[in-house]
């Protein structure tokens, strides 16, 4: 990884570590944030995959997509895995069998793999504080077993096992805040991404790879057989998702809020919704439901943005906090 934080297309290397011929879906969103993340972190990484549609497209015995050292592990425990491939490291490095460089640990799952099945196991290593980067590829369902609902499904959607019927229209639940569950933990770095922005993405990556200690990205990954939506449209959901705070761009650094793309009038959120078919049978009132409940999600995070701002500048000013 290039040593800066902030990427340009010009200085962006031509190098992929996830090789094309691999099996993913057309406009599949998580191969390509996949592919910008490891253009961000570069040759010195080991991943800890855990099963999911990355291992699957990826590594169809005997072949790989993969020019990074990388492990498939099971659904559950990939940050157990990584927790352990980082201590492993350290020990190799202080016994002089293996060259003393920064070695990046990844861990990587979906949202199953990280919301719901991975859970205890990404806890126990945020709380133990390894040094390493936990992404969640987020296409908000188990989309490789054929849409089966997870808790990180948005409310209203319609998938295999939360159909739309005469009695209920979809999801049941509230998508699960896993980026809060995160922050619970009091972990350095924090970030959403998506690559339809693509440079925020990238420059998030580098900052969490830098991170001393556990750091938690949280990516949209836009799914179109699983959403709806065809198969040439997954940069524009993914924009609208932001656009419309459905999805939100943000970070937390050592516990301070900061929107990354900031959108001064969120668009109405049935620009996002009706066009996919997993939500194309909500009726008006629901969808004013959802969106009552961004508009007052998104009012929380900018509050917490100004209060972060707020403090930096006060500590930064003659006489603040910051002054020694």
């Amino acid at each position: 990884m290039k040593n800066k934080d902030v990427y340009a297309v010009k200085t962006l290397s031509s190098r992929e570590y996830f090789a094309p011929g691999h099996r993913a879906c057309a406009g599949c969103g998580e191969v390509l944030a996949l592919r910008l993340i490891h253009k961000a972190l570069g040759r010195d990484v080991v991943v800890a995959s855990a099963t999911g549609c990355m291992e699957i497209v990826s590594s169809p015995f005997p072949f790989t997509s993969w020019e990074v050292p990388w492990i498939h592990v099971a659904f559950e425990n990939a940050a157990a895995v990584a927790g352990g491939i980082e201590a492993g490291l350290k020990v190799l490095q202080r016994k002089g069998k293996i060259e003393k460089k920064k070695i990046f640990v990844v861990a990587m799952a979906g949202d199953g793999g990280t919301a719901d099945i991975g859970l205890q196991a990404l806890s126990g290593a945020l709380e133990r504080g390894h040094n390493f980067l936990f992404i969640c590829y987020d296409n908000e369902a188990y989309m490789n077993t054929g849409v089966q609902r997870s808790s990180s499904t948005p409310f209203g959607a319609s998938t295999m096992t939360s159909p739309v019927g005469s009695i209920r229209s979809g999801q049941q639940t509230w998508k699960k805040n896993m980026v809060a569950i995160a922050a619970a933990h009091g972990i350095p770095y924090i970030a959403t991404a998506s690559p339809s922005y693509p440079m925020d993405l990238m420059e998030k990556v580098g900052k969490a790879a830098k991170t001393e200690g556990p750091a938690y990205i949280h990516v949209l990954s836009v799914c179109p057989p699983g959403w709806g939506i065809p198969s040439d449209k997954t940069i524009k959901f993914g924009r609208l998702a932001v656009e419309t705070g459905f999805f939100p761009l943000y970070e937390i650094e050592e516990g301070k809020y900061r929107i990354t793309v900031n959108v001064e009038k969120l668009l109405p959120l049935d620009k996002y919704l009706k066009p996919q078919a997993r939500f194309s049978h909500l009726p008006q009132e629901l969808v004013e439901q959802v969106s009552r409940r961004v508009c007052s999600d998104w009012k929380v995070l900018k509050r917490k943005a100004e209060k972060a701002k707020e403090v930096k500048e006060m500590d930064s000013s003659p006489g603040g906090r910051g002054v020694r």
